[in-house]
């Protein structure tokens, strides 16, 4: 009644307004829930105002309540931002955990031809990975379970949390899926200190123990010395020959700004030089949203050969293709 369906106008107490008054409902469609996503993209008027209030409401209905959200690009303005970063103050009161995915870092990694819709997308499908990451972890049986009280252990009253899955083929492909799942390019944060963390690990019948012990060093070697971590893992004769991770991790500590330009005086250069050093690793040409997402997966490691060259140069050349 109050927006008469044309939008909050950008306006962050509108949409809180717009909330409030559907209450009732929101209420209603939580009822009985063991877990609910918020997600939105902020700055604006409706995610920014109504996201905190829903959460809020799935909170004390005594939900496990997980934010995944976006903060805007740089080039929407200073008031954007600010209501985003004030917003997600508010919706981290209202959260057990939240992941913050920021804009700006598409800016370093799709190409510089890419059409913007898939460059939109891209983003998108992160939000999808955090949410069905999570999802599939307690889902999903394995030979080592992780179950929702392991999960909500680790994600009640958590915070700001990351979210990260990689993916690996290859002789280190254990260790090249950890480390892509800890660092993803797109979260606002890398993994460092955590206090609590939940990992899966999936692969084919070929997954050996020694593997699976690298990637949980790479994990283990990045959280706090007393971190509550619980492990997962999962034999999945589809991964034929690759392997994946998923990562939640959360409780860190001393996280400072997540702005890495605030308070720079920006003269006629800054832009030109900072687009110099953030170029994609994907190159100049246009790449699908397939080939920009399995290249975050993979940490920009090129995969190996189907049919690898043989012979001592052959060695060297598969060297070489690996970096």
């Amino acid at each position: 009644k109050l927006t008469k369906g044309l939008g909050a106008g950008g306006n962050p107490e509108v949409g809180k307004e717009a909330a409030l008054e559907s209450s009732a409902e929101l209420q209603s469609i939580v009822e009985g829930s063991d877990m609910i996503f918020i997600t939105a993209g902020m700055g604006g008027g409706t995610g920014s105002g109504a996201a905190p209030i829903v959460a809020g409401i799935a909170r004390d209905a005594g939900c496990l309540t997980v934010g995944v959200v976006t903060k805007p690009f740089g080039f929407e303005g200073k008031k954007r931002m600010q209501q985003a970063e004030q917003s997600i103050d508010e919706l981290k009161d209202n959260v057990d955990t939240l992941i913050v995915v920021s804009n700006d870092k598409l800016l370093r990694i799709v190409p510089d031809k890419t059409p913007m819709a898939d460059a939109f997308l891209v983003a998108d499908d992160i939000l999808r990975q955090g949410v069905i990451g999570i999802s599939e972890i307690i889902l999903k049986t394995g030979l080592v379970n992780v179950d929702f009280a392991d999960v909500k252990t680790v994600m009640k009253n958590a915070g700001t949390a990351l979210m990260g899955v990689g993916t690996g083929e290859g002789r280190t492909r254990a260790t090249d899926a950890a480390v892509a799942a800890i660092s993803s390019p797109l979260l606002d944060f890398p993994l460092r200190k955590a206090r609590r963390i939940v990992f899966n690990i999936v692969g084919g019948t070929s997954m050996g123990l020694l593997e699976v012990n690298e990637a949980s060093e790479v994990i283990f070697e990045n959280a706090d010395e007393n971190a509550n971590i619980i492990f997962g893992a999962l034999v999945d004769p589809l991964m034929g020959e690759e392997i994946s991770i998923t990562v939640l991790a959360c409780d860190f500590s001393d996280l400072g700004s997540t702005n890495e330009y605030e308070g720079e005086r920006r003269d006629a250069s800054f832009y030109k030089e900072r687009r110099l050093n953030t170029k994609s690793p994907l190159g100049e040409e246009a790449a699908s949203v397939e080939e920009t997402r399995t290249a975050i997966t993979r940490g920009f490691k090129k995969p190996t050969p189907k049919n690898p060259p043989k012979g001592v140069w052959g060695r060297v050349k598969r060297l070489l293709f690996r970096g």
